[in-house]
């Protein structure tokens, strides 16, 4: 019998390195890794210390030629930054991985640990592992200098409205809100009849003023400063200004229009009010429930002010009332109203109840009962002083014009389970704002629907949330389908959040 020997296991045999005659796995250089680190630096060419352009005043770094960014330390972004700093010197070399080392966040240094491969003699490939220090160095930037030095603004717009209270211009805020337009200001002033706006760049002057131009009736002027000129490179530097003026009318106000407005506009009466303002001007007759929406263009050509101050209302208590229906219009009558309802009433004045009591009619008819508390204007007894007012026949002129229905001021307010934000601005020299006006406004919005579609209305967490939409007396409410919830950082950062943001 013969034996055969079972064939030996097929092992891959060690070499020994030519320089330091270690046991090794073959390799192409025929070197072991020390040795061939000691004959091949792949990181060669590459700087290991970097400066890095940073400005205090906006924390932001320089990512060259001129662009600044703003960078969290140990960021995505600010990684990306620093790897562009040394990539013009990396083009030979193979990058694996790059990451940041802890340093003090005082010590003015960033340390960033990078994996890079080479293929070197005879084609081995070589990884290393080294350390890049970025150096930061405080330097201005432009549009910090330009603050420093008082020359910080390009354009600047000038909203303005000659009124006595800021009806318009809160609804305004809150749209500039909602579009975030304010955040390309460098700085917003409040002054006594409008607000002022500055921008770093001419464009973002003209992106304001065209929002503007869409969202009120306004009419503008352009003007500009000669700062400086180059002869030789044929630049001048200009400072732009855009005035922008707001018709003077707001809400709630009692206009008289020409004879020749009233017509075109499908023979409404002249004394009429302004039930809202937004791109254009509301209007509606109290006499005939007729509407009419009057735009920029056409209030310039034809203007009218108000007929009296929100400081002139009185209170008046319905003592009759008695609803008007299927009224009929004249020849070429408008658009009626289907929101209210038209009523003649007896009112007396709350501050004399043995006086005289008056007789008008109003657009409130869906509102009133009897007993109820109303604020109006009364005209018998007002001096007023208007060129197409004085012009009419004495009996066109109504004796009394009612506005709104009264509520329980303070109630409402406690019950008011919702909040708007605001700009940050400038107040410098300016009185306090009038807590009334801004009350007025928040009442406004409550009681018409169709104004509030076009703003953000936050609920307040501080208070408790009420599911019905109208509280006991009947005063109107903004429902919770209408808030939305006001996002704060530390809903994302608390021990839910952390643990997300860590694992």
């Amino acid at each position: 019998m013969e034996y055969v020997q079972a064939p030996a296991t097929i092992s891959e045999a060690n070499i020994l390195c030519c320089t330091c005659g270690v046991p090794i796995p073959p390799n192409p250089a025929n070197m072991c890794v020390a040795c061939l680190r000691t004959q091949v630096d792949i990181s060669e060419g590459i700087p290991k210390q970097v400066t890095v352009n940073f400005c205090k005043q906006c924390e932001r770094y320089l990512q060259p030629p001129a662009t600044w960014m703003s960078c969290a330390l140990e960021s995505r972004e600010l990684l990306s930054l620093c790897l562009k700093k040394i990539k013009s010197s990396m083009t030979k070399v193979r990058l694996i991985d790059a990451g940041f080392l802890w340093t003090e966040p005082h010590s003015k240094r960033i340390k960033m640990k990078v994996t890079i491969q080479k293929e070197v003699m005879n084609g081995a490939i070589l990884q290393q592992v080294f350390v890049v220090e970025f150096v930061i160095q405080y330097q201005m930037c432009d549009d910090c200098h330009r603050v420093e030095a008082k020359d910080f603004w390009k354009a600047v717009v000038q909203v303005r409205q000659k009124t006595t209270h800021k009806k318009t211009f809160y609804y305004l805020e809150q749209l500039i809100l909602k579009h975030k337009l304010h955040q390309n200001a460098l700085n917003i002033k409040e002054m006594n009849d409008g607000i002022d706006f500055y921008y770093s760049t001419k464009q973002h002057a003209q992106k304001m003023t065209d929002f503007l131009q869409c969202t009120v009736p306004c009419r503008s002027k352009t003007s500009q400063r000669l700062i400086s000129h180059d002869i030789h490179s044929n630049t001048f530097n200009y400072k732009s200004t855009y005035s922008m003026e707001i018709v003077p009318v707001c809400k709630d106000n009692v206009i008289c229009l020409s004879p020749k407005l009233a017509q075109s506009l499908g023979n409404m009466g002249q004394v009429c009010v302004c039930v809202r303002v937004t791109s254009t001007i509301h209007l509606i007759d109290p006499n005939t429930l007729q509407i009419a929406e009057v735009d920029g263009g056409t209030f310039w050509r034809n203007p009218f002010s108000s007929l009296c101050s929100p400081r002139q209302l009185e209170e008046f208590i319905v003592m009759d009332i008695d609803v008007l229906r299927n009224q009929k219009l004249g020849a070429g009558a408008g658009i009626r109203s289907n929101k209210h309802l038209l009523a003649e009433l007896w009112v007396q004045k709350t501050a004399e109840m043995d006086g005289q009591q008056y007789h008008c009619r109003t657009y409130l008819g869906h509102l009133l009962n009897i007993g109820d508390l109303v604020q109006g204007y009364d005209f018998v007894n007002s001096n007023i002083n208007d060129e197409h007012l004085n012009k009419m026949k004495p009996h066109t002129i109504p004796d009394v014009v009612l506005i709104k229905k009264c509520y329980d001021r303070n109630r409402r307010s406690k019950r008011r389970n919702w909040k708007l934000h605001e700009m940050d601005r400038d107040r410098e020299g300016m009185a306090p704002n009038d807590e009334r006006q801004y009350e007025d406004f928040l009442e406004d919005l409550e009681e018409d629907e169709a104004l509030r579609k076009n703003i953000n209305i936050y609920r307040d967490a501080s208070k408790v949330a009420v599911e019905s939409d109208t509280d006991e007396e009947g005063a109107p409410r903004v429902s919770l389908a209408e808030m939305l919830e006001e996002l704060s950082l530390t809903d994302a950062t608390g021990e839910d959040g952390a643990e997300m943001m860590t694992e």
